[in-house]
C-alpha cells in the first residue's frame, strides 16, 4: 500500500463516503437500489478520467461522467458522477476511485483512509484500501419489540438460589458446591490443565423467577440466559442433552414458571443456542464413539476413531459437530420435535448463536427463516465479536446483514473503542471515526437492534476494567473510588443513550467485580450492592425506556476536543433532541461552547435546554447567535436536552 501520493495535495480530490453530498444514500444499501456518487477534483490538476472500481465476486469499472464546476472555498472543482443500482443479490459491495490526471494520463487512485473506517479517504500511488457498501435484501426488519428494550444478560448458576432451603437442586458426579455464596469462583485443574472438577453455587431458573421484580425496577425488556440445557460444567457450553434442562437449575416446570412469570411482566426471553459443539459427555457423543452405526456418528468428524476427532479450538470436551449433516439439521432445525421446535414453544422470543462465525451460512438462514416462521417477531443475535458487516472466517466473507441471517449481534466493538478512548489509546476524533464506521456499515435495522454491552461472560468486569484506567491516570488514591465511579457513570450513559439495545450483564449494575473467566462469573451480591450505582442504573433505563428518540432517533457524533466526545439524537425537522457530551481528562475540567445551531443544525433559536451535573440541573436558554460555556469536569458527562427528561 503506497498512501497519499506525495505529488498530488490532500484536498486536490474530495470524496466523503458518509456525506451524501458525495454518496446517496448514506451507509448500507437495499438490493437494487439506486447509489449517487459524486467526487470532485480541483481543476488545476486537469483530471482527465474518472472511474469507479467496484468489486463484487468480480471486478468491474464504470465511468463517471463530468458534471460541471462547482466552487468549494475559494478554489473551483470539476464534478464528476454516477449512478449506480446496486446487484440484486445481497452481498458486500468493495470499491475505490481510479483517475487519470494530466497530459501524460498518471494513474492515480482514491481509496478509503488507512484505518478503512470510511469517510474521507486517501489518494494512493498503487494498492488503494477499498470502502464498502453493505448490501441487504429489503423489507426485512427486526422486531421493534427488541429495539425498544433494555436487555439483561444472566449466568444463571451465579444470579440466585430460589429454593427455600438454599439447597442445590441435584448435585453433579465429582463436582464441588462452593462453602458460600460470597466465596470467588476458582478452575480446580489436572496436569494437563484441564478442568477437574467444575464448580456450582447453585443458582437456578426459580431464583430468576424470585427477581423478577427487581428486573422490571430496572425496566428490563429481555431477558438472555446463558445455557440452561443440561451439560457438565457450569457455563453449559458443552450441552449434553438440547431438550433437557439441566436438573441443577430445576425442571421444564421450572421453566414454564419462569416464562410465565416474565410475560406478565412484559419480559421476554432470548436462549443461548449452542450449535458448533456438544459436550463430550453428551449423550450424541458417547453414543457416537461407541458404534460407528450409532444414528449420531455422522455428527461428528473423526480422524482416528474413536479418540481423535475435530473439537472447538482443540478443547476435546467439545466435540464440534458438522452442522450440516442432515439428520443433525433435522434435528436442530427442522423436525417436528426440532430443538427449535421444542423451545419455542414454551413462549420463549429468540436465540443467541454461540459462536456464529463457526456455524454456516446456510444453517444460520434456515435457523432464522424457521423460527420467524413460529414467530415471525423473534429475534436472533449472533455472537461476533468484530464489525459483523465484513467479518471473514475460515476464508468466507460473511453476510450476516443480508437480512436473511442475524437481526443483532453483541457490540464488542462498542466496549473496545468507549475503553480505549478513556485509556487514552485513541482520542475523540479517532473514536468518532470508529462509531461513524459502524454507523455507516450496519444496516439502519441491524444498527438500531444492536447489542450495545459494558459487559459479558468473556471479558473482564466493566468495574474491573475502569478501575485499571484509574490506577494508570496518575490521580491521587483517594480519589480512586468517585473517579471509577464517574467513569461507570459515563459510560453506561452513553451506552443507554446510543442507538441500539443497552445490556446490563448481571451485577454491573450493583459494581460487582472480576477479571476474566472464572472472575468475571462471580455470584450476584445480593445485600452488598453499590446502592448509588443501582440508582443510577434505575434513573438512566428509565430515561432510555420513556424516550422515543433514545429509541429511534437519528445520531451526530462530535469531536469539540480530543479529550471531549459528543453525540445528539434527533429527528429531522423536530426540536426534540437529547445530547451526551463527556470529558475523559481525570485533571482537567473542559469548556465546551454550546451553540445548537452550529452544534446541531436544523434546530430553531431560543430552545431551553437541562443540562445534568448528576444531580445538578442547570438551565441554559440558547441563543443561536451566542456561544454558551459549559464547563465539564474532569471525568464527567453532562445530558443536554430539548425538554426535561
Amino acid at each position: 500500500m503506497n498512501s497519499l501520493s506525495y505529488s498530488l495535495s490532500k484536498d486536490s480530490i474530495l470524496f466523503n463516503s458518509q456525506d451524501e453530498k458525495f454518496k446517496s444514500p448514506f451507509g448500507a444499501t437495499a438490493s437494487g437500489e439506486n447509489v449517487t456518487f459524486r467526487m470532485l477534483t480541483d481543476i488545476s490538476i486537469n483530471c482527465l478520467e474518472v472511474s469507479l472500481i467496484l468489486k463484487n465476486d468480480k471486478e468491474y469499472e464504470i465511468a463517471l461522467i463530468k458534471n460541471g464546476i462547482e466552487k468549494t472555498g475559494d478554489r473551483d472543482y470539476q464534478v464528476w458522477s454516477l449512478n449506480f443500482i446496486t446487484p440484486m443479490i445481497a452481498k458486500t459491495i468493495f470499491y475505490h476511485f481510479k483517475l487519470k490526471i494530466g497530459n501524460y494520463n498518471t494513474v492515480f487512485y482514491y481509496g478509503n483512509n488507512s484505518l478503512a473506517l470510511g469517510g474521507i479517504g486517501e489518494i494512493y500511488e498503487s494498492y488503494p484500501v477499498d470502502y464498502q457498501i453493505t448490501l441487504f435484501y429489503k423489507n426485512n426488519s427486526s422486531p421493534n419489540w427488541f429495539k425498544n428494550s433494555v436487555v439483561y444478560q444472566i449466568f444463571p448458576d451465579r444470579f440466585y438460589n430460589g429454593n427455600r432451603d438454599q439447597k442445590i437442586n441435584s448435585p453433579k458426579d465429582n463436582s464441588f458446591i462452593y462453602a458460600k455464596w460470597t466465596d470467588t469462583p476458582m478452575y480446580i485443574k489436572n496436569s494437563k490443565n484441564e478442568i477437574a472438577r467444575w464448580d456450582f453455587f447453585g443458582g437456578n431458573l426459580k431464583g430468576i423467577t424470585q427477581k423478577v421484580s427487581y428486573l422490571k425496577s430496572l425496566n428490563i425488556g429481555t431477558l438472555y440466559l446463558n445455557p440452561i440445557f443440561e451439560a457438565s460444567s457450569n457455563h453449559r457450553y458443552d450441552t449434553n442433552n438440547y431438550h433437557q434442562i439441566d436438573p441443577i437449575l430445576g425442571t421444564f416446570k421450572d421453566f414454564k414458571n419462569m416464562v410465565k412469570e416474565c410475560k406478565k411482566n412484559k419480559i421476554a426471553i432470548i436462549l443461548d443456542g449452542v450449535f458448533n459443539h456438544t459436550g463430550k459427555n453428551s449423550l450424541y457423543f458417547k453414543s457416537a464413539i461407541q458404534s460407528t452405526s450409532s444414528p449420531f456418528y455422522p455428527w461428528y468428524r473423526f480422524s482416528k476413531y474413536p479418540c481423535e476427532y475435530d473439537s472447538w479450538w482443540g478443547i476435546k470436551d467439545l466435540p464440534c459437530v458438522n452442522e450440516l449433516e442432515p439428520s443433525f439439521f433435522k434435528y436442530v432445525i427442522q423436525g417436528k420435535q426440532s430443538v427449535l421446535n421444542h423451545w419455542m414453544r414454551t413462549g420463549i422470543k429468540g436465540w443467541r448463536l454461540d459462536v456464529a462465525d463457526e456455524l454456516p451460512s446456510f444453517f444460520i438462514e434456515s435457523f432464522r427463516y424457521k423460527c420467524k416462521s413460529i414467530d415471525s417477531e423473534s429475534i436472533i443475535i449472533g455472537e461476533v465479536w468484530e464489525d459483523a458487516s465484513n467479518k471473514i472466517s475460515y476464508g468466507q466473507r460473511r453476510e450476516y446483514f443480508n437480512g436473511r441471517q442475524l437481526d443483532s449481534v453483541m457490540n464488542y466493538p462498542l466496549r473496545t473503542y468507549l475503553l480505549n478512548f478513556y485509556n487514552g489509546s485513541i482520542d475523540s476524533e479517532t473514536l468518532c471515526k470508529y462509531m461513524n464506521s459502524l454507523k455507516e456499515n450496519y444496516p439502519r435495522e441491524n444498527y438500531y437492534s444492536l447489542y450495545n454491552l459494558l459487559g459479558s461472560h468473556d471479558v473482564k468486569r466493566i468495574k474491573t476494567s475502569v478501575k485499571e484506567i484509574v490506577k494508570a491516570s496518575l490521580i491521587d488514591f483517594k480519589y480512586y473510588e468517585p473517579a471509577t465511579t464517574r467513569i461507570l457513570k459515563s459510560l453506561s450513559l452513553i451506552q443507554f443513550t446510543l442507538p441500539g439495545v443497552p445490556v446490563i450483564y448481571y451485577g454491573d449494575e450493583v459494581g460487582l467485580e472480576g477479571e476474566k473467566d472464572p472472575d468475571n462469573r462471580r455470584t450476584f451480591p445480593w445485600g452488598r450492592e453499590d446502592e448509588d450505582l443501582l440508582k443510577w442504573y434505575r434513573k438512566i433505563s428509565c430515561l432510555r425506556d420513556s424516550s422515543k428518540v433514545l429509541k429511534e432517533g437519528e445520531i451526530k457524533f462530535f469531536s469539540p476536543h480530543p479529550d471531549l466526545f459528543a453525540f445528539v439524537r434527533f429527528f429531522p425537522n423536530s426540536k426534540d433532541f437529547i445530547g451526551v457530551i463527556t470529558n475523559r481528562n481525570p485533571h482537567k475540567s473542559k469548556i465546551f461552547k454550546l451553540n445548537l445551531k452550529e452544534f446541531l443544525g436544523q434546530f430553531s433559536n431560543n430552545i431551553t435546554t437541562d443540562i445534568y451535573r448528576w444531580n445538578d440541573p442547570l438551565i441554559i436558554p440558547t441563543d443561536s447567535s451566542t456561544d454558551f460555556p459549559i464547563k465539564i469536569p474532569p471525568l464527567k458527562t453532562l445530558l443536554f436536552s430539548s425538554k426535561r427528561v
